[in-house]
């Protein structure tokens, strides 16, 4: 136990050696449910050198069994070391055991593992388990992992039923469900306009997944225009 508090007290002493008070106050306040007193102001370049370099190190194996974490930069670089693990069902495995302790967007969206780009079978099966789950930040990242990987040539509709299908009445779950449709209408429009004509999602998230659609330059004038005609009013 003492030589794992050990290498806790020594990452967080790293951490902040590297804090940016400036940065910090711009980082608060884009995750407004988070107290500053967890947020370290670590700039997120310098904390991905770091984890680079960390994950050289035995000390990483540590650090990724110690759930849950006290600061946002923790678990900023938790899920950066997660990345840097080569095997998918290790990966899968860290993720489950992170995920449910994720209390932010900025952490959730920024875990991105390039293995998946290789395993898009098996990581659909996982993103099934991910949009049952009762944890907000869970099925905000199965969203997030069904736009960054299965749109565009990889599209099927019943991917994006599956995200249609989804009902919460979590912000950060709504907002992604938007704005997996404003990229899915960028890159798959013919396929995709037909959710936004038959009004198939709530109200809310609707219109959002209209407002960042008209907001995108990947749409043409034309389109953005007949969008704006299927808003709720």
């Amino acid at each position: 136990m003492k030589e794992i508090n050990k290498i806790e007290e020594q990452i967080r002493a790293d951490l902040f050696s590297m804090r940016d008070d400036g940065y910090k106050n711009f980082q608060c306040s884009l995750m407004p449910g988070i107290s500053p007193d967890v947020v370290i102001g670590v700039r997120i370049p310098i904390l991905r050198k770091y984890a680079s370099s960390f994950a050289q190190r035995e000390e990483a194996k540590v650090f990724l069994k110690l759930l849950p974490h006290k600061y946002y930069e923790e678990n900023n670089l938790h899920g950066f070391l997660i990345e840097k693990l080569r095997n998918f069902d290790e990966i899968i495995e860290a993720l489950d055991a992170f995920l449910p302790y994720v209390d932010n967007w900025s952490t959730c969206d920024g875990i991105s593992p390039k293995v998946f780009k290789e395993n898009k079978k098996a990581l659909l099966s996982v993103i099934d388990i991910w949009l049952s789950s009762d944890k907000t930040y869970v099925v905000r990242y199965a969203i997030r992992m069904l736009m960054c990987h299965f749109l565009g040539k990889d599209f099927l509709p019943e991917y994006a039923d599956r995200v249609a299908a989804l009902r919460s009445d979590e912000y950060y779950i709504k907002m992604m469900v938007a704005w997996y449709f404003a990229t899915a209408l960028a890159k798959n429009y013919d396929e995709v306009l037909p959710y936004i004509e038959s009004r198939t999602l709530d109200t809310w998230t609707h219109n959002k997944a209209i407002q960042k659609s008209v907001e995108s330059y990947r749409l043409t004038d034309e389109k953005k225009l007949y969008l704006k005609t299927l808003k709720y009013k």
